[in-house]
């Protein structure tokens, strides 16, 4: 497998809105190297999720470290999950504030407002059709990664810059929990 080069903010890649894939695009050997690719691209980097628009293909697929079924959401005993082509429905209105990071934004984190419960309808990796409700954290996970298929970055969904904060300063003042 390869590592892919993940494209930083400012880059045009990361505010077009990405292609759908066709189903037949699945059974190529190269597309199936590109979601390989993605995946270890993601764990070398620790991060729980990587849209393809961030290693500068433009094309309407994310893979995800996350188990939305389970009680432990983080996906670190399998293989993560690939959403192809996901349209993502918030269920209800009820909305939460918390921290996001992404690997696009180095060392830069922000509370971002989202939906805590989804309905999710995509394909995996191998044109199977995945339609499951989420929320909490995966939830979380798979709308900020939908939104970079849409040229959507968490920036866009802050409410107020107040929250924006290097790593650092996130992990000194801000990670202990008591900002709530």
């Amino acid at each position: 497998m390869s590592l892919l080069k993940v494209a930083r903010l400012g880059h045009p890649v990361l505010r077009t809105r990405a292609r759908e894939i066709e189903r037949a695009e699945l059974k190529q050997p190269s597309m199936q190297k590109l979601i390989d690719d993605m995946i270890d691209t993601m764990h070398e980097y620790h991060g729980v999720g990587l849209a393809a628009p961030q290693i500068h293909e433009g094309l309407r697929i994310f893979v995800a470290a996350i188990n939305p079924a389970e009680e432990d959401p983080l996906s670190s005993d399998r293989e993560p999950m690939v959403f192809i082509n996901p349209i993502v429905t918030p269920i209800g209105p009820h909305m939460r504030e918390d921290w996001e990071g992404c690997l696009s934004i180095p060392d830069i984190r922000g509370r971002v407002p989202r939906a805590i419960t989804i309905k999710v309808s995509a394909m995996d990796r191998f044109g199977a059709t995945i339609d499951f409700t989420s929320q909490d954290f995966p939830a979380r996970v798979i709308q900020h990664e939908a939104d970079h298929l849409d040229g959507v970055l968490f920036l866009d969904r802050m409410r107020s810059f107040e929250t924006l904060a290097f790593l650092d300063e996130y992990s000194r003042y801000w990670a202990r929990g008591d900002d709530d």
